[in-house]
């Protein structure tokens, strides 16, 4: 299978660029080893912008392996789906703005930000039949010249990787297949959607608690900090169910499922001094790993029978 020699940097890329990160990137302001190490990508890819890359229209449903983990929580209900989607759609596009007025935006003929397309090709046709909204997003895939670890999709398929953490961790094409997979399952879960939901719900319940106990000040703390401790609780679900639908559609694609095994060998190398998994919005990296070992018998046979991708990138050379 060919791989594709990466040249040096681009000159005209700047990959130190300061870009902020969108609010609605990640659900729950996470901080984990991952998303506050990894700073994340520009192709267009809507539905009918695949067939124009080539690619077949995506399924009507996918295999019972893939859908059974596409439940949303009922918390999506309290929140439109069209005000999230279009909060991330600005917020993306401002990252953009301010990303290519530094030269940070990777152009078109970059070889990393083909490389993330070729992969993104392979995993947007299966995520229809896993949440049929996604049949009418307007995926984009971009890569932003900052030097932090970092990626994403927000609401409505804004997918984003930073440089950082394709030259940082040196990630071979499984690995950034598993992490693609792995954000595009946020979205796919309305994962942005669902925590704000929960947000909202849990700071006002436990505000209307101090006002009924007559706690006063101290009941505001104890809001601020109940409500902190409950929605990071809430987003390391969000992880949990994030890395079984993420595996499975990487796997799916034609990427290793055990890929996640080294992703996560790398990402604990990377980040020292993560805080402890219950006050982590992610499982710690040891646990993480232990889980995904525990998934693979299930993920390999996806994996077997998946068309595996034709092309094989490495990361970059400088």
């Amino acid at each position: 299978m060919p791989r594709t020699m990466q040249p040096l940097s681009d000159p005209a890329f700047n990959t130190d660029a300061q870009v902020p990160l969108p609010a609605l990137a990640h659900a729950g302001d996470c901080r984990c080893a991952l998303h506050a190490r990894r700073r994340l990508g520009g192709a267009l890819i809507g539905g009918g912008a695949l067939a124009a890359l080539g690619l077949p229209l995506p399924a009507a449903a996918q295999p019972a392996s893939l859908a059974s983990q596409c439940k949303l929580s009922s918390f999506t209900k309290l929140v439109s789906a069209e005000q999230i989607e279009q909060a991330a759609e600005q917020q993306y596009r401002q990252m953009l703005q301010q990303a290519a007025q530094q030269r940070g935006l990777a152009p078109t003929d970059n070889a990393q930000l083909q490389r993330l397309r070729y992969i993104a090709k392979r995993i947007i046709p299966l995520t229809t039949g896993c949440n049929p909204r996604a049949q009418q997003w307007r995926w984009d895939v971009n890569l932003i010249g900052s030097a932090e670890v970092n990626a994403f999709c927000m609401p409505g398929g804004k997918i984003a990787f930073y440089y950082g953490i394709l030259a940082k961790l040196k990630l071979d094409d499984d690995e950034v297949a598993t992490i693609m997979g792995h954000e595009v399952a946020h979205a796919l879960l309305e994962h942005s959607r669902e925590n704000y939901a929960k947000t909202v719900a849990t700071r006002g319940a436990i505000e209307l608690g101090a006002a009924l106990f007559g706690l006063g000040g101290a009941g505001a703390t104890l809001a601020n900090m109940g409500g902190q401790l409950l929605t990071l609780k809430f987003s390391r679900n969000n992880e949990s169910e994030a890395d079984a639908l993420g595996l499975a559609l990487s796997a799916r694609a034609g990427y290793r499922p055990d890929a996640g095994v080294s992703l996560w060998q790398k990402m604990m190398a990377a980040s020292k001094g993560a805080p402890p998994q219950f006050l982590s919005t992610h499982p710690s990296g040891d646990s993480r790993i232990r889980d995904i070992q525990a998934k693979l018998p299930q993920l390999e046979p996806l994996y077997a029978d998946a068309a595996k991708p034709d092309r094989r990138f490495g990361p970059p050379t400088a």
